[in-house]
């Protein structure tokens, strides 16, 4: 449910106090547990610690982000992957091909070695 008109939008008076007159090249990262909080125009270029529920995830406001929340670039669930049996031999198979491409790599470098020793 959006937020109403006669409120305003959401944004936390104690970061603006803190970001308020600084460099944002000069000034550190600012951690906030305020994921809630409107990215604004003066946020420009500061770097957020944005809490997740358990790291401070660092977030470099930039001008696509004005109008979204500080907890959009924060996630705090870890995606893992998709499983199965299918899954499994289709990165048994990566696997392999890389090794293939490691070692014929390798076998290049060192006729390149012994053909430069040769002449």
């Amino acid at each position: 449910m959006t937020r109403s008109i006669k409120k305003g939008i959401n944004i936390d008076e104690r970061l603006l106090k803190k970001i308020a007159g600084k460099n944002p090249l000069q000034t550190p990262t600012i951690k906030t547990w305020k994921r809630a909080c409107v990215i604004s125009p003066e946020m420009l270029g500061f770097t957020f610690g944005v809490y997740n529920g358990k790291v401070h995830v660092d977030v470099l406001v930039t001008e696509d982000m004005v109008g979204h929340r500080l907890g959009e670039f924060s996630p705090t669930k870890k995606f893992t992957k998709h499983g199965g049996k299918m899954q499994k031999e289709l990165e048994q198979k990566k696997k392999e091909a890389e090794i293939t491409a490691a070692k014929g790599a390798t076998a290049a470098a060192a006729d390149a070695k012994g053909g430069a020793a040769k002449k």
